[in-house]
């Protein structure tokens, strides 16, 4: 621009070539090539990277790639005293920015989710919640197949409310899964349903349960994220979005609102690893195999009748009770009666 300025107020090649510190070949150049022409405002500006500006930790970055090559887990602390000790002057902050940016991650394992045919099998796990008037716990109940959901909460997470809940699910879903997969849930199975190489031992009860049910308990194996994944998903995904932020009047609200969640919500929704919606996935595929629910709920031979809470007796008060009139003698009038006998 400043160039074409000059020769346009006359100023000669030469003058310019010595007043710009350039030859008369080069403008001449520009002249013919049409460069004077260009209308510069309508390129788009273009900027040359910055170099890096030199830091005290590159002379040890080589030292650093190489621990970490060696030993991926090693802190960034340790290696900010080995530098130090090696010479490095500078601070531990621009160290540690380093270390997270080139320290070697490890690829994820890759986890094949265990698949079971329709009316196969179900999960069941338990949820424990805090509300504000007290501890409660879901139940929750998936269908493997379909991710089919029923949740309940209840007051206990004991033998009485596995046995009540697995019940409902069952009336649910319409029919009774083939096998039911239990983890070491925290209360019910570690203390009362133990489970031994995929077979459950020492509940002779549960056993009449399942058999009555017509449904075989099995134990979750080997591994929790393929064969377990199913049921700690959604005890999440209930905590997240149905849970989180809203309020209940008790226990009769928690139940009817977590009822209307899962036939609008939680049963509707596009399922992130089927693609499809569970209802609509049970209700084509696995409705019609389920087993035929047996014709009445299980009779325990072990828990008792759950007794309902009685009202406590009215206490009576002093001015309700009768007053009974006493004479009162001296101690001589009842010896004298006694004929002097001790």
């Amino acid at each position: 621009m400043l160039l074409r300025h000059y020769l346009e107020q006359g100023v000669s090649k030469s003058a310019l070539a010595r007043k710009l510190g350039i030859s008369r070949d080069t403008i001449y150049r520009w002249i013919r090539s049409g460069e004077l022409e260009r209308d510069l405002d309508a390129e788009p500006v273009r900027y040359k990277r910055r170099p890096p500006a030199p830091h005290k930790l590159d002379p040890y970055k080589p030292m650093i790639l190489a621990r970490l090559a060696a030993y991926p887990k090693l802190s960034a602390i340790r290696l900010f005293e080995e530098v130090r000790a090696a010479g490095y002057p500078g601070g531990y902050t621009r160290l540690k920015d380093y270390v997270r940016e080139v320290r070697p991650r490890p690829l994820p394992e890759p986890v094949v989710r265990f698949e079971t045919p329709p009316a196969q099998q179900a999960q069941v796990d338990f949820a424990q919640v805090r509300l504000p008037w007290g501890v409660r716990y879901g139940l929750l109940v998936v269908l493997g197949y379909s991710r089919l959901l029923w949740v309940r909460f209840y007051a206990r997470q004991d033998m009485r409310t596995l046995f009540l809940g697995l019940e409902a699910a069952f009336r649910f879903f319409g029919g009774v899964p083939r096998e039911i997969l239990f983890d070491q849930m925290r209360a019910v199975v570690t203390r009362d349903l133990r489970l031994e190489g995929g077979r459950l031992v020492e509940n002779a009860e549960f056993l009449r349960f399942a058999a009555h049910w017509g449904f075989a308990p099995r134990a979750c194996r080997p591994y929790r994220a393929r064969t377990k994944g199913k049921v700690e998903r959604p005890i999440r995904y209930l905590r997240e979005r149905f849970l989180y932020g809203r309020d209940f009047a008790g226990d009769g609200d928690l139940n009817a609102q977590l009822e209307r969640w899962l036939e609008t919500v939680a049963n509707r929704r596009t399922h992130g690893t089927t693609g499809e919606q569970p209802l609509e996935r049970f209700l084509r595929d696995e409705k019609d195999l389920l087993l035929p629910l047996a014709e009445r709920s299980y009779r325990s031979l072990v828990l008792l009748p759950e007794k309902e809470p009685q009202e406590r007796p009215l206490r009576r008060t002093a001015s309700a009770m009768p007053r009974i009139a006493v004479e009162r003698r001296p101690l001589a009038v009842y010896a004298a009666v006694a004929g002097g006998a001790r």
